[in-house]
């Protein structure tokens, strides 16, 4: 599991704070209660209030503050990428890195790995989802006691032990005393040649406003983002009467004030205040109009971006229409592929990004610079006039074929020394890859959707997305599809899923369909990589002599660059493994060398990484300890780089074996229980092979042995407490640039 260095290296993935943050000092007080250890009635907390009041801002910030509360983590889930039903549960799973990799109901696996943990998880913008989250509460919080749940929503969630905390917009302080004029140029309401008043002799705004202990108002906010906007801002005497006036007219709703104070570098206050004052009906206009026309506070924001929508010059509005389409952020080349059509040149998204940027309806992302993304009710605006554009249909094709474009590429250049860019790349656009997956499933790609999850799917396989790449899969192959290159390789992903679940008699059916799929195809390259398929199966039942029938008899053929290139490894790393637990150590080694050499001289990692481990093993065998060791730890190196959980824990196995022997019994307690949390999250026991579980029982008997159950209990329970990422540092010790891609 990722640390979050935001909360002293404790468990967890709070995304940091960003910008300042302004008031809501009585809120964090009642969270700090309800989520603190007087609270431990109050274990469903939702925040609820209209779209841009602040609920996610408020809730990071308590949950930060909550963070030493809770030894096993505070997470981060963010539910508003969810396009479709039932993946509110995946969504906490991928959050929590629970990387399972059984077939067991998703709520099952969570409950299960929560049952003895003290945790706080976030569920950001439940609205669009609120029967999966009333589900998750109700199968989570009886089996998990030590689980909180902190929820952000417009509407509550209707779970009986719900606790519901209003969050309203920031108040308008009552002393700001009455409207006046601020001084403005003669341009000062041209978008070209306006600013904000600025006066010499007045003092900058407070930099404590907001910003230290959770005081202030709607004042305080729209002062810290309009010198964000404008360096020469200043609340004075002068400009005050006039932003407590702006700031009553958006209802003092957050995001609403920061849009606004995003266009002083083009509007003067008092500009800024006529134009408001225009666009913004009265609250009698509101509560006159129609039922079903939504509460006040959701139309004034709605109001307050469409206004700043109007202000947009006519490309920015129709790029901030076309980059709705997106889920969980994008990048510069996405954006100028997806959007980039008709009157909007693709050279001129760069800087219509910017521009967007800088009116703060675009954001740049919390996690990378070179990443942006739209917050929930600007995306929710954008995708309105897209479809009122009428061109919603174009758009999302254009997404779905951008990243199927990302996937085939992927799979076309998986077995080469791009292997590490495109696994950082598949997680990093995962929630693109999932909304271009889903729409693709829903009928709008024809018999392409088939090809589109064929490559997504085996991508989703090797980067640790199991559960996501067997769901597609399942979906396009029960469709009885033409028989082809795109069947053979869905089939050969969807048995690989089948095999790192430990689900052998499912992979064993998909094993035979996809031999016969590959005779028929014609192609002897993808006939051996079946025979992964086959001998697989075979060897994780321990059925030893017949799996190595199998991976002998597949053909050696030249090593592709393609996802088929890593298939021909995957069966010669196959047979190096079945030599290995046959006791064959010589030729176990011999295969496996052979596979590393061709590994290194790709580039590729995720194969070579099982290849160290064996040869680590065969080290281990041998009674060479110090090439065990640096072997077990090379393999670490390469299975994190590209998120392969169970490629960790079977290598922290070989690694505490060798420890021990090297005489650090305490070392290696701590290594066997940094790999069983691993295994704990894989959700399949050593891939119910009974080979791995008794040489895993094996050494767990030597280790206590070596050192004593007393010591052995207090260095495993040091172990267990260690985070994802704090046990791989602790496993690789002074590897140098083990988190580098090996050249």
């Amino acid at each position: 599991m990722p640390e979050d260095r935001t909360t002293g290296g404790r468990p967890g993935n709070l995304p940091p704070e960003t910008r300042s943050f302004v008031g809501r000092r009585p809120e964090l007080a009642r969270l700090d209660t309800v989520l603190g250890p007087a609270g431990d009635r109050e274990r469903l907390v939702t925040l609820v209030g209209p779209g841009g009041v602040g609920k996610t801002r408020l809730a990071l910030r308590a949950a930060r503050r909550a963070a030493p509360r809770y030894p096993d983590g505070v997470w981060f889930v963010e539910l508003s990428p969810l396009r479709a039903r039932g993946l509110v549960g995946f969504a906490v799973m991928e959050a929590l890195r629970l990387a399972d990799q059984s077939t067991r109901p998703v709520t099952e696996v969570l409950a299960e790995w929560l049952r003895d943990k003290d945790v706080l998880i976030v569920l950001d913008s439940c609205e669009h989802v609120l029967p999966d989250c009333v589900d998750l509460a109700r199968a989570l919080l009886p089996a998990a006691p030590g689980l909180r749940l902190l929820a952000t929503t417009r509407e509550h969630l209707g779970h009986p032990s719900e606790l519901r905390i209003e969050v309203a917009p920031l108040p308008v302080r009552e002393d700001a005393g009455p409207t006046r004029q601020a001084r403005a140029s003669p341009e000062g309401e041209d978008r070209e040649g306006a600013a904000p008043v600025r006066e010499e002799a007045a003092a900058p705004v407070r930099e404590d406003a907001g910003d230290r202990d959770g005081s202030g108002d709607a004042l305080d906010l729209f002062a810290q983002r309009a010198v964000e906007a404008w360096p020469g801002f200043v609340l004075d005497g002068d400009s005050t009467g006039t932003v407590a006036a702006i700031c009553r007219r958006l209802d003092g709703i957050p995001l609403a004030i920061e849009l606004a104070a995003a266009r002083l570098p083009e509007l003067s206050l008092a500009a800024l205040d006529e134009r408001l004052g225009e666009r913004l009906p009265s609250p009698l206009d509101l509560l006159a109009s129609g039922p079903g026309e939504g509460p006040l506070r959701h139309r004034t924001l709605r109001t307050a971006i469409g206004w700043s929508h109007e202000l947009c010059a006519p490309l920015e509005r129709l790029l901030w229409a076309r980059l709705s389409v997106f889920t969980g952020g994008f990048d510069l080349a996405a954006a100028e592929d997806v959007c980039a059509g008709g009157p909007l040149p693709a050279g001129r998204i760069a800087a219509l990004l910017e521009r967007l940027v800088e009116q703060s309806i675009v954001l740049r992302h919390r996690t990378a610079d070179d990443r942006y993304q739209l917050l929930d009710s600007v995306r929710e605006f954008g995708a309105d006039w897209l479809r009122a554009l009428g061109e919603e249909r174009a758009l999302r094709m254009r997404h779905l074929d951008h990243y199927r474009s990302l996937a085939r590429s992927g799979c076309a250049e998986w077995n080469t020394g791009r292997q590490v860019l495109w696994c950082e790349r598949t997680v990093t656009e995962h929630a693109n890859l999932r909304t271009a997956m889903d729409y693709a499933l829903s009928g709008h790609d024809g018999p392409d959707a088939l090809r589109t999850a064929a490559d997504i799917g085996f991508l989703w396989r090797h980067c640790g997305y199991l559960r996501d790449a067997q769901h597609c899969l399942d979906q396009v192959l029960t469709a009885d599809p033409e028989p082809g290159p795109d069947v053979v390789r869905a089939l050969w992903a969807r048995g690989a899923v089948a095999l790192l679940q430990g689900d052998l008699d499912s992979a064993e059916r998909w094993a035979a369909v996809c031999t016969a799929a590959s005779v028929e195809q014609g192609d002897p390259v993808a006939v051996v990589a079946a025979a992964y398929l086959n001998g697989g199966h075979l060897l994780l039942r321990g059925r030893l002599a017949e799996a190595l029938v199998v991976f002998r008899e597949a053909e050696l053929l030249p090593v592709r660059d393609d996802w088929l290139g890593s298939a021909q490894l995957q069966v010669r790393l196959g047979l190096s493994f079945v030599h290995l637990l046959s006791g064959d150590l010589v030729r176990s080694r011999e295969v496996a060398d052979e596979v590393r050499e061709e590994s290194a001289r790709r580039g590729e990692c995720w194969v070579g990484a099982f290849a160290d481990c064996f040869v680590a093993q065969a080290d281990l065998d041998e009674g060479d300890l110090v090439a065990a060791v640096r072997n077990a730890r090379t393999a670490i190196v390469g299975h994190s780089l590209l998120n392969s959980t169970l490629g960790v824990a079977l290598t922290l196995d070989v690694l505490a074996s060798a420890v021990v022997a090297t005489g650090d019994g305490h070392r290696a307690a701590r290594l066997l229980a940094v790999g069983q949390r691993i295994w704990e999250r894989l959700g399949s026991v050593h891939m119910q092979s009974p080979d791995l579980m008794s040489a895993r029982r094996a050494r767990e008997h030597l280790v206590r042995r070596e050192i004593g159950d007393e010591a052995y209990t207090e260095a495993y329970a040091e172990g267990l407490a260690m985070s994802y990422e704090r046990g791989i540092d602790y496993a690789v010790g002074d590897v140098p640039d083990h988190r580098r891609p090996r050249p």
